[in-house]
């Protein structure tokens, strides 16, 4: 197995642009973070291939901005997997492309039922591609030469991917589904605002109390702070259940804080200061959160029976519906439509529904042509179908 070196001067990637902007065809693109390790989502390593160029491994904390590289392939084609995943972190350095193949979504509409790097690269290409490393941390310096060989096999067989699953898309007439997919993708929000982001604390929805609750939000907000201060994942300082324990412990004392058994992790005694302080801010504030988020989430479906069961109705006819199509078409029902936007439309419908209107109310949420395509018409037969049942269901017997 070749040797790999890392380019972390701007001579040696300036020299590599150009051995790339030389090659041919599509470029493949993949970017390593250190999630789980660090607070950012930055990328530690990003490997580039090209064919009549050869395997690039970038250091980007060393070389900076990538502006050069993005110019020189910005119109080309770009073969990431899971490209999602990954832009972030490429957009953040400079890297941005026009053009994506995402081999993973294009294997979820294929049907295929995994869909990692190495289950795709095993069948389509016969090649077994251990994924040992993936979870590792690489913003650790030197990386080692395995984890460097495992970083370089995973762009070096991206372009043979490509072309097997770009054959396998134009036999199943799915082509056009999959270039309106990536399309999408490069226009998609990918980092969000979150509105009060400390709610996705895990175990948060079994916190009883307003008081308890704003504890918790103290908490959260005091080693985001911290995590961000040190970049470090949050996790690693006090982990999710070590918060939710004390919100609900309510401790008396920075004392009983301390000899709370669940309250554990390797800042929990170190920081122990910081994490009563925010403790103490949270049984005096005068600011309570209200007991659910005030954002535009839907309620649950669960809850769909009792607040709404007109919307429950439609959404389990609509889903029941859509399941066929999706088998039929072999396509995963969160690809053929995403449950979030089959969720909305289905809460708030158009007042008067046809295949048109509905069509109109996909479109507004994000659907793609093709899902609109697909869908509509099965979802607008389902909504009018669930009326009529509710209001036969409702008729007094003769």
């Amino acid at each position: 197995m070749a040797e790999h070196t890392v380019i972390d001067s701007r001579d040696g990637y300036l020299r590599a642009v150009e051995r790339i902007a030389a090659g041919t065809g599509p470029v493949a693109v993949d970017a390593e973070r250190a999630s789980g390790f660090r607070y950012s989502q930055r990328a530690y390593l990003i490997q580039v291939f090209r064919r009549g160029s050869g395997t690039f491994l970038f250091d980007p904390p060393a070389v900076g901005r990538f502006d050069e590289l993005n110019d020189a392939i910005h119109d080309d084609e770009w073969v990431l997997h899971a490209a999602t995943q990954d832009l972030t972190c490429l957009r953040e350095v400079g890297l941005d492309p026009s053009i994506v193949f995402d081999t993973e979504l294009a294997a979820r509409l294929l049907g295929m039922p995994r869909v990692g790097l190495g289950t795709v690269v095993e069948e389509l290409l016969g090649i077994h591609l251990a994924k040992e490393h993936s979870a590792a941390d690489w913003s650790t310096r030197p990386l080692p030469e395995p984890w460097l060989n495992y970083a370089a096999l995973d762009v070096e067989l991206l372009p043979d991917l490509r072309d097997a699953i770009a054959a396998l898309l134009d036999e199943a007439g799915k082509m056009d589904i999959a270039r309106q997919e990536f399309a999408d993708e490069l226009v998609r929000d990918l980092v969000p605002v979150r509105h009060e982001p400390w709610r996705r604390l895990s175990g948060i929805h079994s916190i009883r109390g307003l008081r308890n609750l704003a504890v918790a939000r103290e908490l959260w907000l005091s080693r985001d702070a911290l995590a961000r201060e040190l970049d470090t994942a949050p996790g690693r300082l006090v982990p999710d259940a070590s918060l939710t324990a004390a919100a609900k412990a309510m401790p008396e004392s920075k004392r009983a804080l301390a000899s709370l058994r669940e309250f554990t992790g390797r800042a929990s005694r170190s920081e122990l200061d910081r994490w009563w302080a925010a403790i103490e801010a949270g049984r005096t504030t005068d600011d309570l959160p209200v007991l659910r988020g005030n954002g535009d989430s839907l309620p649950p479906p669960r809850a769909w029976s009792d607040r709404n069961p007109e919307a429950d109705a439609r959404l389990k006819a609509a889903r029941a519906a859509l399941t066929t199509v999706s088998e039929e078409r072999a396509i995963p029902l969160e690809n053929l439509l995403t449950p979030d936007t089959l969720r909305r439309v289905a809460w708030t419908p158009p007042a008067e529904v046809t295949p048109e209107t509905v069509a109109e109310a996909l479109t507004a949420h994000g659907a793609r042509p093709w899902q609109v395509a697909a869908t509509s018409q099965v979802i607008a037969q389902a909504f009018v179908e669930s009326t009529q049942s509710a209001d036969e269901g409702s008729e007094p017997a003769s």
